[in-house]
């Protein structure tokens, strides 16, 4: 098992002045990842985003079910377990948002009539669960060694009323905000594999959420391959 941790990611590259929550230029809550802790699973891993933590877990390549057998490609399957309680119409729906962003990136033309299933468990739920759950599951991915055309992450931004931009937001600025926005975005050009929102805001909001969700990728990115350097550099 390998543990990584980072602390705080400024989304700024202005050293010089301290992050603003409110500002869109704001930091990233801490990261800590683990890989390969489940047994059972081909490949597993744990993502800690603030206080928002999900487990997940990857069953795959493997049989499939005739009836849901596709004959040019993996069958992908996604099930998100709530911490407590069964699945409800919120979870079905992060289930399809994020079957639909790893159908983007996984190649499953190359292990066609197999299955290919993503089980994710929420641990800790502190806001941009979504966001969490996506960066999960590519962790947990990467150790199955599944092959993709390229990595993926999630990133939550919240406008407040005042038109103020909040990126990784918490629960309590969820509450208070008056959109919500996850973007999906891939590691070679940083480009939109699947978004959702709630709530309401301008064209200009929203390209503006986008750019900033873009600029906090590329540390997201970086804390996933300093995370597997560590983790495969160890003889």
């Amino acid at each position: 098992m390998e543990v990584t941790k980072r602390a705080d990611a400024e989304a700024s590259t202005d050293t010089g002045t301290e992050p603003n929550p409110r500002n869109p230029v704001c930091s990233l809550r801490h990261f800590a990842c683990e890989q390969n802790l489940l047994s059972r699973p081909d490949g597993s891993a744990s993502f800690l985003q603030g206080d928002t933590s999900v487990l997940a877990g990857v069953y795959g390549p493997a049989e499939v079910k005739v009836s849901k057998e596709i004959f040019n490609k993996a069958t992908l399957e996604v099930i998100l377990r709530p911490k407590i309680g069964l699945p409800g119409v919120a979870e079905k729906s992060r289930e399809q948002l994020i079957r639909n962003t790893c159908e983007a990136v996984v190649l499953g033309a190359l292990h066609p009539r197999t299955s290919i299933t993503v089980v994710l468990q929420v641990v800790s739920d502190a806001g941009s669960l979504l966001a969490c759950c996506l960066n999960a599951a590519c962790m947990a991915l990467v150790d199955a060694g599944v092959p993709m055309r390229a990595l993926f992450c999630g990133v939550s931004c919240a406008l407040d009323s005042d038109g103020n931009l909040v990126l990784d937001p918490t629960t309590k600025q969820e509450k208070e905000a008056r959109a919500i926005l996850t973007f999906a975005l891939d590691s070679v050009e940083q480009k939109l594999l699947m978004s959702t929102t709630k709530g309401l805001y301008s064209d200009a909001e929203l390209q503006q959420c986008l750019a900033a969700a873009q600029a906090a990728s590329h540390h997201i990115f970086r804390f996933y391959r300093e995370s597997l350097q560590r983790r495969y550099s160890k003889s």
